[in-house]
């Protein structure tokens, strides 16, 4: 990637204008997802891999796309996403996210952005922080750039429908903790508390 964040910012544009060009003449429907679709949003600029979401069935069709568009081509062994390289760009197509299936419903809940002059569609920003909770492991446990993203566009996003998504993750409860405890976001609702509190009654002795 080119050394400083202007350059590599202008190398991102050059590419992502580049693959949605190919992407849109091959009529292959795809979203704008990672850390571009949040910054779309108020988020943190970053230099990140290029992440584009497509159905699965639309995965090796968007890579011939990109393929006929002069980028180098790659199938990585681990089956939910293809890779292709525009120089020293990479863009992600990513079509298995683990926790969720790109289909009509993701697609549906997707936003219209301005990405570089262009009019894009967006992952909803909840669905861009299960998918990257999720993608939190034993060898990959880094929170600081899910922790800026949440400080810059926490407002707008269902932090219930988040919680509830990536409730099964160890790594998503102790973001969760951690965000709560540096008062990004407010603790989980719980129920039996504050006026919903039940009243006990204690026996007779």
């Amino acid at each position: 990637m080119p050394e400083t964040i202007g350059d590599c910012f202008e190398a991102i544009e050059a590419t992502l204008k580049k693959a949605v060009a190919a992407l849109q003449q091959h009529r292959v429907p795809f979203m704008l997802g990672g850390s571009l679709a949040v910054w779309a949003r108020g988020g943190p600029e970053s230099c990140n891999d290029l992440d584009l979401m497509v159905r699965s069935e639309d995965a090796d069709a968007a890579l011939e796309a990109l393929e006929d568009a002069g980028m180098r081509a790659e199938r990585p062994p681990e089956g939910w996403l293809y890779k292709a390289w525009d120089d020293s760009v990479l863009v992600d197509l990513i079509f298995g996210p683990k926790g969720l299936t790109i289909g009509d419903a993701v697609f549906e809940r997707s936003e219209p952005v301005g990405v570089f002059g262009l009019e894009l569609r967006a992952m909803a920003l909840e669905d861009v922080l299960i998918t990257k909770l999720r993608s939190l492991h034993e060898h990959y446990i880094d929170y600081d750039p899910v922790l800026q993203m949440t400080r810059a566009v926490r407002e707008r996003i269902d932090w219930d429908q988040v919680r509830q998504a990536t409730a099964d993750s160890p790594f998503a409860r102790a973001f969760f903790t951690l965000a709560e405890g540096l008062e990004l976001i407010e603790p989980a609702r719980q129920q039996g508390t504050a006026e919903g509190r039940p009243r006990i009654r204690l026996a007779n002795r």
